[in-house]
């Protein structure tokens, strides 16, 4: 009990670390700390009520007073929510950290979604049973990580030789920084050494070592990114993003990991000063397969791949469907992702028009296709209209069905929100949202009709199932079909209220159309700013969105350069700032 009082007052000490952070953000050198893997550390937030502008607009307008320009000129770096970790983030760090690969961050409560994501600062609150899910993870990390790497986590002390006080206030000093991700300051490491004396006096001195890493693991300053900024000479509403911070900032947008060796270096070193400092960073960092994963990561859950393995269909209706086709649908699209962005064009326009997919000789057979003889995901062309990048993948299509029938409601709907930004209100609390049962005689179009015949129902619905109709080719399933109740397939649709507007045919008629929309380009930077920033754009940011999508055009819509762009904006380099105490 002594000890364990001992941790908590510890935890109670590290929680208010910001209180003592010296006026340059906590700037210092690290002293040589490396995590156990990969290195790691070498030798308040203010929160914005607007709401995102949702309309695939930048959300500019709301105020025309002044002069534009001028406004975008100076530093507005909007919103800088304090963020907690992510069950993904957190288990990417205690990899990198401690080279832990059991993911213990599954076992975690869910995160909520917002606008898509589920990074959003606002909903990363953490409830009782996760506190005690926090304390239990890093109990038995740290009695792994004594047990199997105590040298590594040591950096070479030992403690026969040199002592064991010293080598604890070297694993503190060192070893903390790669945990809190910044050199710690004089009172956590009072606190922490409190924490390793007692251990020592009451057991021996892995004890104390177990019982430090325990307390870490469980303090604000690893669970969290907290930011303070350095001051800026005549600023006094907005800081710099200090370097450390800033190096975190990189590393969890573009790995959702820890920062590695190089970046800690670059912070200590004063090398995470300018803009071309971090985009030298950022593009090194885009080369490590990290990169890979937090870019799909990203896709799973701005295209929902995430949610194609929880599908579930009727059994009547689809007899001969295997659920272990689901994971199958989740690497295509996955596979598609990667090969686009990474060896391939590297542009939205790719991802939207593609003639092509990956399939292996399961997936292949599945959809009625030829293809691969193997096992192994290889490239496939489709024929005209078959395939138009990630629209018409099957896993997608499934997602957006109902077990029985397809949905051109929820194909719609996705169009809407996830590719231009658009937001759909819920329907009223009197309408019945039932979609019409199946009827084998009746084409999904015709069992719809009631939707654009009944007022309640055609003002939200002729912006969702016209669209959805596009997709009708696609089963709920995902596979192609050319009749449905012995009619052939009418896949003619219309886009309406959006900057590009009119008829199309088909998903392959879609697509062209979306290519040439300003407002899936505006969509493309809005999303990334929101998976970047953990929060949804409102007018402060105008201006960085502006600047994003002129950039992001100017690429030839590149992806790559999208990330590195979103890098170099005042809200990635800059932090809003209300008083000391903040």
């Amino acid at each position: 009990m002594y000890v364990k009082g001992l941790v908590t007052s510890a935890l109670m000490a590290t929680a208010g670390w910001g209180c003592h952070n010296d006026s340059s953000g906590n700037e210092g050198s690290a002293s040589g700390g490396s995590g156990v893997v990969s290195g790691g550390a070498t030798d308040a937030a203010e929160t914005d009520n607007d709401t995102p502008t949702g309309d695939g607009s930048s959300g500019a307008g709301d105020d025309t007073s002044g002069d534009p320009q001028a406004t975008c000129e100076a530093i507005a770096p909007g919103a800088s929510p304090v963020r907690r970790m992510t069950r993904v983030e957190y288990d990417n760090t205690v990899r990198d950290l401690l080279g832990d690969k059991t993911r213990p961050g599954l076992n975690f409560p869910a995160e909520e979604e917002s606008l898509g994501f589920n990074n959003n600062a606002d909903t990363l609150v953490v409830v009782p049973i996760l506190a005690e899910q926090y304390q239990d993870a890093a109990e038995k990390l740290a009695e792994t990580a004594v047990a199997e790497h105590l040298p590594a986590l040591l950096g070479g002390c030992n403690p026969a030789s040199l002592g064991e006080a010293t080598c604890a206030e070297k694993f503190v000093t060192n070893f903390g920084a790669s945990v809190y991700r910044r050199p710690l300051v004089a009172e956590e490491t009072t606190a922490l050494l409190a924490v390793f004396n007692a251990g020592l006096e009451q057991y021996d001195f892995e004890t104390g070592i177990r019982l430090v890493l325990t307390t870490m693991l469980q303090s604000p300053a690893f669970l969290y990114r907290v930011e303070f900024g350095a001051p800026i000479d005549g600023e006094t509403a907005v800081r710099k993003v200090a370097p450390y911070e800033l190096a975190s900032r990189l590393s969890f947008f573009l790995w959702g990991s820890m920062p590695d060796a190089a970046l800690f270096k670059a912070a200590a070193d004063g090398k995470l000063e300018t803009k071309e400092q971090v985009a030298a960073q950022a593009k090194r960092m885009l080369a490590d397969p990290r990169a890979r994963d937090a870019v799909r990561e990203f896709h799973d859950q701005w295209l929902k791949l995430k949610h194609i393995e929880e599908v579930q269909k009727d059994a009547d209706m689809f007899p001969d469907f295997d659920p272990a086709v689901l994971t199958l649908l989740r690497t295509e699209a996955e596979t598609f992702i990667d090969h686009v962005i990474w060896d391939g064009e590297g542009d939205l326009n790719t991802m939207l028009q593609a003639p092509y997919t990956f399939m292996n000789a399961e997936l292949a057979k599945y959809y009625g296709v030829t293809g691969p003889m193997t096992e192994a995901f290889e490239k496939v062309e489709l024929g005209p209209g078959r395939a138009s990048g990630f629209l018409t993948q099957g896993g997608l299509m499934a997602v957006l069905a109902k077990a029985n029938q397809t949905s051109p409601i929820h194909r719609g709907k996705f169009i809407r929100e996830s590719i231009l930004c658009q937001f759909i209100p819920p329907p009223p609390d009197n309408v019945d949202i039932t979609p019409p049962e199946v009827d084998p005689s009746l084409p999904t179009r015709e069992r719809f009709i009631e939707h654009s015949a009944d007022p309640f129902c055609a003002g939200c619905h002729q912006l969702m199932d016209p669209i959805g109709f596009g997709f009708e080719h696609f089963d709920a399933l995902g596979k192609w079909r050319d009749v449905e109740a012995g009619k052939p397939i009418d896949a003619t649709g219309t886009i309406l209220s959006a900057k590009v507007m009119g008829d199309f045919d088909g998903v392959d008629g879609l697509s062209t159309m979306l290519v040439d929309s300003p407002e899936v380009e505006a969509c493309m930077t809005r999303q990334w700013f929101r998976f970047a920033y953990g929060r949804g754009e409102t007018n402060a940011d105008t201006c960085i969105l502006d600047e994003l999508g002129a950039e992001f055009a100017a690429s030839g819509r590149s992806i790559p350069d999208l990330l590195v762009a979103i890098t170099q904006t005042d809200a990635f380099m800059y932090r809003a700032h209300e008083g000391d105490s903040k």
